[in-house]
């Protein structure tokens, strides 16, 4: 096993430094200058110059690519042309909210959607398999910028002032903001990786108020994470509902599942212990593909409810031609990928034993 994870992180690194060379080359072809972009179209020839100058990009690519990819090795993602802030900084305050909006969405997508694909399966060609089917097909339909704006008009002013009635954005309010779990327990914090990493986790609002008890600032949180959670969780459990439909289906039409069902064993068995866990290799894969696309494409989530997470931080970025910004989050982006497809290889491992990993 172990060997198998460090072939598998050997072959992840020209990988990464593939996505960072097409990245930074793609950047500097496509039309448009961040000079142009920041200083405005009637910029000066002279002020591009001297911006360019002050920011590395009269430099040659390969030049830029070479400095950038030093730095990049030791954690240094560069400063932002646009607010003249470290990369890294950024990426500490705005991953936080993508990655809490990302796992709740992932999380309400797999217990909705594996279980509306069991029962389509066991009760195939019945009212439940079409109205499950229906569902999904309405769901992996639906933009989710009109999903979003519907959601938030109907828990928000149809049913304000009944219990229903839910927060239209996902951001909370000044005075709703918890208070670090380090100031909370009184740790004092230098500056270095593990300031860093308490940082990071203290700007994602749930883990941070669980952490610290804060528990009414818990459950506010988790009230305006509910509306950007449904809207981005609406085509992961179209997608899973579907692939555990089809998966299970292929698996219930298996002589070993007839033998199991001879033998006199009840349905519910044989779906659990024989066919389920045979069935899931595929479900497991489109979750793990679904986590990292959720991770880098929830920017139409994020712009309907107010949430300054990695998407709109990259609209924001590409709109601007603020290179740093848009390399570092990909560099992120692209590592979380690779990640997760690792731990998705391993757990076929644990579902099937006829995969050896070693």
């Amino acid at each position: 096993m172990i060997g198998y994870i460090l072939r598998r992180l050997l072959v992840a690194i020209p990988v990464l430094i593939g996505v960072v060379v097409v990245v930074f080359l793609l950047l500097r072809l496509v039309p448009g200058e961040p000079c142009t972009a920041i200083l405005g179209e009637r910029a000066s020839p002279e002020a591009c110059e001297r911006f360019n100058e002050a920011n590395g990009l009269n430099e040659p690519i390969h030049v830029q690519l070479a400095i950038y990819a030093g730095d990049a090795l030791t954690g240094d993602f560069g400063e932002s042309i646009r607010f003249s802030r470290p990369v890294s900084r950024i990426i500490v305050e705005r991953l936080p909210v993508t990655l809490e909006l990302t796992v709740a969405a992932l999380s309400a997508a797999i217990l909705v959607g594996i279980p509306l694909g069991i029962a389509a399966a066991r009760r195939h060609n019945t009212g439940v398999d079409v109205a499950a089917m229906a569902f999904a097909n309405i769901g992996v339909s639906m933009p989710i910028f009109w999903l979003g704006l519907l959601l938030a008009y109907l828990f928000a002013v149809i049913l304000l002032g009944t219990p229903l009635a839910l927060p239209p954005s996902g951001t909370l309010g000044p005075g709703s903001r918890p208070m670090a779990f380090y100031d909370v327990w009184g740790i004092e914090l230098s500056e270095g990786l593990l300031a860093t990493g308490a940082e990071f986790v203290s700007n994602m609002t749930i883990i941070n108020a669980l952490i610290s008890a804060q528990w009414a600032i818990l459950w506010d949180g988790a009230k305006h994470l509910i509306l950007p959670a449904i809207t981005l969780a609406t085509i992961p459990i179209a997608i899973i509902a579907r692939m555990t439909r089809s998966s299970l289906l292929d698996v219930l039409g298996r002589d070993y599942i007839r033998t199991a069902r001879a033998k006199g064993a009840m349905e519910r068995r044989v779906i659990r212990r024989h066919a389920l866990r045979n069935a899931m290799l595929p479900v497991v894969t489109i979750v793990g593909l679904q986590l990292g696309g959720l991770l880098g494409g929830a920017v139409l989530t994020e712009t309907v409810f107010g949430l300054a997470g990695v998407g709109t931080a990259l609209f924001e970025a590409i709109t601007a031609r603020d290179f740093p910004i848009i390399q570092g989050f990909t560099v992120v982006i692209a590592t979380t990928y690779v990640l997760v497809n690792l731990l998705v290889d391993i757990s076929y491992g644990y579902l099937d034993p006829r995969v050896r990993l070693d």
